[in-house]
């Protein structure tokens, strides 16, 4: 199971590097379209400071600049860097091409039939947006577990990265649903540790402690 950083901002994915149970980061165009510089650039130095997997989304109009683009942002760090595809049919030939060569993840993925494609073509992740799922389909959990049950199925080593993750609660409930990886902005990966009555439980002890201490 890995938690990723979803950001294109450095002192980010520095931050999130020096908890050092962060394995990775996910971008895409929104969030490489807020940081400065160009996306080569960008997904460079944070190949630099990432332990593990940085995740690039291909846009170019069609699908023969989709895959050299693809191929170019590969070689920028080919033992990290892994192509976003977004789920399309058309874009499922460009899985089907790249993924014996580069690790491809199929995004914005809304429905098991998608998935069923997506294994099918050798992707090595699929993305379900879970928050956004929830808002538009009715319940992102249930999706995930719908994806989950596909892949298992299709005997393929497909694995599951959920993003749009909003709560530490809904971090833990997306996993028992059944995705391997999440992938979330740094404020609400700071809130996994936390919890009030842990903080209640760390001053009740200090307090005994120092209690002790005082006799």
């Amino acid at each position: 199971m890995g938690i990723l950083l979803d950001s294109a901002n450095l002192d980010d994915v520095r931050k999130a590097a020096e908890l050092g149970w962060v394995s990775g980061v996910t971008t895409n165009p929104g969030i490489l379209a807020k940081v400065k510089g160009r996306p080569e650039d960008v997904i460079d130095s944070i190949c630099r400071v990432s332990p593990g997997p940085v995740f690039y989304q291909v846009i170019a109009a069609t699908l023969a600049e989709r895959e050299q683009e693809g191929r170019r942002f590969s070689d920028i760090c080919r033992d990290k860097v892994v192509l976003k595809i977004p789920a399309t049919t058309e874009n499922m030939t460009l899985v089907a091409k790249l993924s014996e060569e580069i690790p491809c993840a199929v995004t914005a993925v809304y429905a098991a039939h998608q998935a069923l494609a997506g294994c099918a073509a050798g992707a090595r992740y699929l993305i379900p947006y879970v928050n956004r799922a929830t808002r538009l389909l009715g319940d992102g959990l249930a999706l995930v577990t719908e994806l989950a049950k596909v892949v298992a199925a299709s005997g393929t080593p497909t694995e599951i990265v959920a993003a749009s993750i909003k709560s530490a609660a809904e971090a833990a409930a997306t996993v028992a649903a059944g995705a391997q990886h999440l992938t979330m902005p740094l404020d609400v990966i700071l809130t996994l540790g936390n919890h009030p009555l842990s903080d209640q439980a760390i001053a009740e002890f200090d307090t005994a402690w120092r209690a002790k201490a005082d006799r």
